[in-house]
C-alpha cells in the first residue's frame, strides 16, 4: 500500500507575518504557504517539524490524516476563552490530549483506525471542522465529549466488564448531544464516534434551551455602556485596522456572554455507556435480521406461485448448452427449492429435480453444477 500523508495548518486569530512565513519555509521546501495556512502532502518521506511546536507557535488548527487509519485535529484557543480545568475531565490516554502555554489552551484529538478502509474525502475535514473551536470558546462542551466518546471506544468496545471502565465515570455531560451542529456532526465523523455510543450518552444529555443562556440585547446594551471609555475605544480600534476575526468572541467574553447551557455530572460508568450500546447494537441487529427474514419469506411466497413459469426459465437455460446459461438455471433451481420448502412442497420439488437430472444426465456441466449447489 503507497503511503499518503496529508498536513494542514490554519491561522485564524492573526495572520502570519513574512518572517514567520520564511521560518516555516525551514520546515518544508515543497509545502503551500501563506499569510494564513500550511499545507501539504506526503507520499513519501514526513513533515520535519512538530506538529504540536508549530500550533503552538503559528496555528491555530491542524489536520492530519494518514491512509494507515489516523486522523488527528489540534485546536488553539485563548486561555480566557478555554481554560485546563475545563478540558482536564474530558482528557483520555492520547486520543484526547490538552495542554497550556502561556497564553493559550491546546487540544489534541486522535482518532486511529488500523483496520478501516481510507477515507478519501477526510483531507478536506478541516473546514467542516473548524467551527467546533468557535463552540469551544462561547462554552459549548459537546466537542469535547465527542472526542471523549471516540477515546472510550479505542480504549475496547468489548471489553465493557474490564474494572478500568467499571470504575471510570464520564465527564460532565453537555445540553444538545441528540441535536449537533453541523461541525460536531463532522467531528463525530472525523473522530469515528460510535453512533450507539453517542445514542446511549445523548439519553442523559440535557435539552438545549430554546431561549439563548446568555445576556440579552438589552443586558449587552447595559453591560457594554458600563465598559470604560479606554477599552470601548481599544475594541473599535481593532474593529478598525482588522481583520478581527475573535473580536465578538472576545467582547463576550468581557461581558460574561457565554451563550452554552451549563453541562450535567456525568452518572454512567464508561462500562454502563459501552454495554448500553453494545445492547444497542446487538438489538439492532436482531431487529435487522428479523426484517431480511419477513422480506425473504414474502419474497419465497410470491414466488411459489410462479413455479411453472420458473422451471420454463430453467428449460429455457439448459437449451443453450452455454456455461453461463447452466449458472443462471442453478440459480433459479436453489431459489425454487427454497420456495417449495417455504410453503411445505419441498417432496414435489425433490421429484421434478430427478426428473430433469435424469433427462440431462449426459450433460456433466450441469449435473456438476446441480451438484456443488446441493440439487441432488
Amino acid at each position: 500500500m503507497s503511503e499518503h500523508q496529508y498536513y494542514e495548518f490554519q491561522a485564524l486569530d492573526r495572520p502570519l507575518s513574512h518572517e514567520e512565513q520564511n521560518q516555516l519555509r525551514t520546515v518544508s521546501t515543497r509545502a503551500r504557504i501563506t499569510a494564513t495556512s500550511f499545507t501539504n502532502t506526503y507520499n513519501w518521506g514526513d513533515l520535519r517539524g512538530d506538529p504540536r511546536r508549530m500550533v503552538e507557535r503559528y496555528f491555530d488548527a491542524h489536520l492530519y490524516v494518514a491512509n494507515w487509519g489516523t486522523h488527528r485535529l489540534i485546536l488553539r484557543l485563548p486561555q480566557q476563552a478555554l481554560d485546563l480545568p475545563t478540558v482536564r475531565p474530558y482528557c483520555l490516554d492520547h486520543h484526547v490530549d490538552a495542554w497550556t502555554t502561556p497564553t493559550h489552551l491546546l487540544l489534541d484529538l486522535t482518532s486511529e483506525d488500523e483496520e478501516g478502509e481510507e477515507d478519501e474525502g477526510a483531507d478536506d475535514s478541516l473546514a467542516a471542522l473548524i467551527g467546533v473551536r468557535d463552540e469551544l470558546a462561547t462554552g459549548d462542551l459537546r466537542p469535547l465529549y465527542l472526542a471523549w466518546l471516540s477515546a472510550l471506544t479505542a480504549q475496547g468496545f468489548e471489553d465493557y466488564d474490564e474494572e478500568e471502565f467499571q470504575t471510570a465515570f464520564e465527564p460532565p455531560v453537555p445540553a444538545g448531544l441528540n441535536a449537533l451542529t453541523a461541525p460536531q456532526r463532522a467531528l463525530a465523523d472525523f473522530l469515528r464516534v460510535d453512533a450507539d455510543l453517542l445514542t446511549v450518552a445523548a439519553k442523559a444529555s440535557p435539552a438545549t434551551p430554546k431561549e439563548p443562556t446568555g445576556p440579552s440585547k438589552k443586558e449587552l446594551s447595559r453591560l457594554i455602556a458600563a465598559l470604560p471609555q479606554e477599552e470601548k475605544d481599544a475594541l473599535l480600534l481593532r474593529l478598525a485596522i482588522g481583520p478581527a476575526p475573535r473580536l465578538r468572541l472576545d467582547l463576550l467574553h468581557r461581558l460574561g456572554g457565554s451563550t452554552a447551557h451549563a453541562p450535567v455530572t456525568g452518572q454512567q460508568s464508561a462500562a454502563q455507556l459501552l454495554e448500553a450500546a453494545h445492547a444497542l447494537r446487538t438489538e439492532r441487529g436482531r431487529h435487522a435480521e428479523r426484517q431480511r427474514a419477513a422480506a425473504r419469506a414474502e419474497y419465497l411466497t410470491d414466488l411459489a406461485r410462479e413455479t411453472e413459469s420458473i422451471w420454463r426459465q430453467v428449460e429455457t437455460h439448459i437449451a443453450t448448452k452455454k456455461t453461463s446459461a447452466y449458472d443462471k438455471a442453478v440459480a433459479l433451481l436453489a431459489e425454487l427449492r427454497d420456495a417449495y420448502h417455504h410453503t411445505d412442497q419441498g417432496t414435489d420439488f425433490g421429484q421434478r429435480l430427478t426428473r430433469l437430472r435424469e433427462t440431462y444426465q449426459r450433460r456433466p456441466g450441469l449435473i456438476l453444477r446441480l451438484d456443488r449447489h446441493g440439487l441432488r
